[in-house]
């Protein structure tokens, strides 16, 4: 066996930390991926809901009143801007699949329009819940 080969090289950094630059069509792309994990998240607290609800009214009250709490009020708020924000996507994509959309001014466009959808969404849902008082 040659020195070489015993001698540990230094690898290289991957040149993509110093050839790309961030853009709105790279930041889409993340939070699609970071929505599709928080609704898996999501999922998880959905079931702890139906235990909860399956385990009795004292252990429905408890779960209740955890969601109902200010941290579990942001975890819902994020849910629910997820939940907007995959959807806008996924409808996004499926444009894409049909073949219209791809050149870079639209792609740049259909993502500023999918973040701000899931915001006016997400904060027209959250409107609503107060002024009904279901929060």
């Amino acid at each position: 066996m040659s020195d070489a080969a015993k001698a540990g090289r230094e690898r290289p950094m991957s040149p993509h930390l110093s050839i790309w630059r961030w853009h709105i069509t790279m930041a889409s792309s993340i939070a699609h991926r970071v929505s599709g994990v928080a609704l898996y998240v999501g999922a998880l607290i959905g079931a702890g809901w139906a235990i909860s609800l399956a385990a009795g009214p004292d252990s429905y009250a408890a779960y209740k009143a955890l969601l109902g709490s200010p941290l579990g009020l942001l975890v819902m708020f994020g849910l629910t801007l997820s939940t907007f924000y995959h959807l806008g996507n996924g409808i996004r994509h499926l444009v894409w699949d049909a073949g219209h959309g791809l050149d870079v001014k639209s792609a740049n466009a259909s993502a500023a329009f999918v973040f701000a959808f899931a915001v006016v969404a997400s904060l027209a849902v959250w409107a609503i819940a107060f002024m009904i008082g279901a929060v």
